[in-house]
């Protein structure tokens, strides 16, 4: 992963885990969305983001978000390096195999350092 792109990455997911400690889940999980745009094509960043997802969703005994995200896990870890759809945000709620429109900001990100510009 490209230094600025690991930077936004990690940026968003200590923001999560800020607001997880916090006791603010919702919050927390849409800056785990986030993060997850930006590492899904990244086998550990990937699975990392959908195990925060699966902590978010013990947290509220979420029934759908834990069995969503233990099956993304393993995908995300055998995988990413092949195929994401691009923009998914990862949540349970959300069909695994759907590409998503990307916020600007990260697009911007990505275009500049994500694994398609590094080629």
């Amino acid at each position: 992963m490209h230094p600025e792109l690991r930077r936004a990455y990690d940026a968003e997911m200590a923001t999560a885990a800020r607001l997880y400690d916090a006791g603010d889940l919702q919050l927390a999980f849409s800056h785990l969305e986030r993060a997850h745009i930006l590492g899904q094509s990244f086998s550990i960043a990937h699975a990392r983001t959908h195990w925060w997802m699966l902590k978010v969703g013990l947290r509220n005994r979420d029934v759908v978000e834990i069995m969503g995200q233990i099956p993304r896990i393993l995908g995300a870890l055998f995988f990413s390096r092949v195929w994401v759809p691009i923009g998914n945000t990862g949540g349970a709620r959300v069909p695994p195999f759907k590409q998503m429109p990307i916020p600007h900001e990260l697009q911007v990100l990505l275009d500049h350092y994500g694994r398609k510009a590094e080629k």
